[in-house]
């Protein structure tokens, strides 16, 4: 039995799937703390002692995503991949992440912190934006790369093509809420990237 005073303890990792899967079905706003204690299995005491507020909460799910679900945009940064298939796989795997029925479809970072009031969703749509910059910056630089290597035209306007695929990838998760199957989005990111030759020899 565990000491008269001291909080109950709970496993963070639990904790986080849970309130990620919560906040990613149904995003911040709509996300209620009665919502989260229950999937969480937390106290209002142990839910503000651990992590201070439903913001605080938030962005430790948003990590907990980045970490899991949502890392797979990092390939973009993978210097070892040619810039096209990097873009190639952080395209094609995004859609097979954002359809995969064994969680919330659509991506947490596309839709959970974008909308909501200025006096409650700021810090998430903070959040969220963080993650979105990084992202387009990783973009940008395969672009960058790939007109460097000569796979894109020396005239290539970097931040157009830029705004072209982060553009396209925010958009699968509309697209994935609405019921577009994967294959038509495969399809989609396979005509993108048949603005960008492969490199002679691939």
């Amino acid at each position: 039995m565990s000491p008269v005073g001291r909080p109950r303890a709970f496993d963070p990792e639990s904790v986080l799937e849970a309130a990620m899967l919560l906040f990613w079905e149904q995003g911040y706003e709509a996300t209620s703390l009665a919502q989260l204690r229950e999937a969480t299995g937390l106290s209002s005491a142990s839910l503000y002692g651990a992590f201070g507020s439903k913001d605080g909460l938030f962005e430790r799910a948003v990590e907990h995503y980045i970490s899991g679900p949502g890392s797979i945009t990092d390939v973009a940064a993978d210097a070892a991949l040619s810039p096209r298939e990097a873009i190639a796989r952080l395209l094609h795997g995004s859609i097979d992440m954002q359809t995969d029925p064994s969680h919330p479809r659509g991506c947490l970072i596309a839709l959970s912190g974008t909308l909501g009031a200025p006096e409650t969703g700021e810090t998430a749509r903070r959040v969220v934006a963080a993650r979105r910059a990084v992202d387009r910056a990783r973009v940008r630089a395969c672009v960058v790369r790939g007109i460097a290597a000569g796979d894109l035209a020396e005239d290539t306007d970097v931040d157009g093509t830029t705004s072209m695929i982060h553009g396209f990838l925010l958009g699968v998760s509309t697209q994935v809420r609405d019921g577009v199957p994967a294959r038509h989005l495969h399809t989609a990111a396979d005509t993108l990237l048949a603005n960008w030759p492969a490199p002679r020899g691939d």
